[in-house]
């Protein structure tokens, strides 16, 4: 902690929902959306608590892969960093303190004005990262549907960049009609939101985005070192960010599942956003668990901050060992005396 009281580096979490998640297809195998719903709210509370507390779910999918917020949460256990969650659009309220920036759930993208309190919730996020006295913050987000929507903001902007999923199989051609026809909704051809960033999200986006993307120009104007903590969704913030006029350093860090994703070309995409990239590799492939061969296998591959996460625990000298015996051992408790991880009312969704 410095003289000041403020925190070195403070992870906030975005937790917000989006009504696009329900398209048929879109969400994982057996998730129900009326317990979809509940998941930001339990990352939240996993985040701040290690387990659920309030929300009636263990966010866990029906093939037993963990939420990325159990991988959170273990990094946080041994580095002792500073959150805050950030309701971002909560359908569902949490146990979680938060901060509020006015932010809506999201309706399903291919309505008219999916995201109206875009604007004022852009606005009051920037203010916020303005006066955060953090020297350095993660950037996280936890939303089911979020892909979809970040390539809907993409889109928007002109800017032509795939999304990853937290599926194995990225339905990409569904995700690209689903855009489609929410920018004909909205009378909007490609890049007709290029530099308007609150057009793109209230038209196209989801409420995390526009929370997440004003908190990070007001904070990197501030001049707080500010890191995307996540993959392809954290690329749609940088782009927003950047059509805002931010000319501030930005940094990215992800996990390697995303980087190996053919559809997400990151690389790329920190050319043209202007960001450096950290891809950290926790040696998953090495760990005798079943719940962490799901995301080698590609699901859930980042989101609640995960790659940011891993890349302060590397920094730090934090061994990925130590790291995964950790996971194990927030995983087991976060399942001690739930339901079987393959039942569907555990189910996660895919972000």
């Amino acid at each position: 902690m410095s003289e000041d009281g403020s925190a070195p580096t403070r992870l906030v979490l975005f937790a917000g929902t989006t009504r696009t998640a329900e398209i048929d297809g879109l969400s994982a195998a057996g998730a129900d959306p009326e317990v979809m719903v509940h998941t930001p709210s339990a990352d939240a509370e996993i985040l701040e608590y290690g387990e659920p507390v309030r929300a009636p779910v263990v966010p866990v999918s029906p093939s037993g892969c963990p939420t990325p917020a159990v991988v959170t949460r273990a990094v946080r256990e041994l580095a002792d960093f500073e959150t805050t969650v950030v309701d971002a659009g909560l359908a569902e309220p949490t146990a979680a303190p938060t901060v509020t920036v006015g932010a809506r759930p999201g309706e399903d993208v291919r309505a008219s004005d999916p995201v109206s309190t875009a604007p004022g919730a852009f606005a009051a996020a920037r203010e916020f990262g303005r006066r955060i006295p953090d020297e350095e913050v993660l950037v996280a987000e936890t939303i089911p549907g979020g892909t979809t929507t970040a390539l809907g903001v993409l889109t928007a902007l002109g800017e032509e960049f795939g999304v990853s999923s937290s599926l194995p199989d990225n339905p990409v051609d569904q995700k690209r009609e689903v855009v489609a026809e929410a920018l004909d909704a909205s009378g909007l051809e490609p890049g007709d939101a290029a530099g308007d960033p609150r057009l793109a999200v209230r038209r196209a986006g989801d409420p995390v985005q526009a929370s997440a993307a004003g908190f990070v120009v007001g904070a990197a104007q501030s001049g707080t070192r500010v890191t995307l903590a996540g993959g392809t969704q954290m690329v749609a913030v940088a782009a927003l960010a950047r059509h805002a006029g931010l000319d501030a350093p930005l940094s990215l860090a992800t996990t390697q599942f995303v980087a190996d994703d053919p559809a997400a070309d990151l690389r790329a995409a920190a050319v043209d956003f202007d960001f450096d990239l950290t891809v950290t590799d926790p040696g998953f492939d090495a760990a005798d668990s079943p719940a962490m061969a799901r995301y080698v296998a590609g699901e859930a591959k980042e989101g609640v901050g995960m790659g940011g996460a891993l890349a302060l625990a590397d920094r730090e000298g934090i061994e990925m060992a130590r790291v995964r015996d950790r996971i194990r051992s927030v995983y087991d408790h976060l399942l001690d005396g739930e339901a079987d991880p393959t039942d569907s009312e555990t189910a996660d969704a895919p972000r």
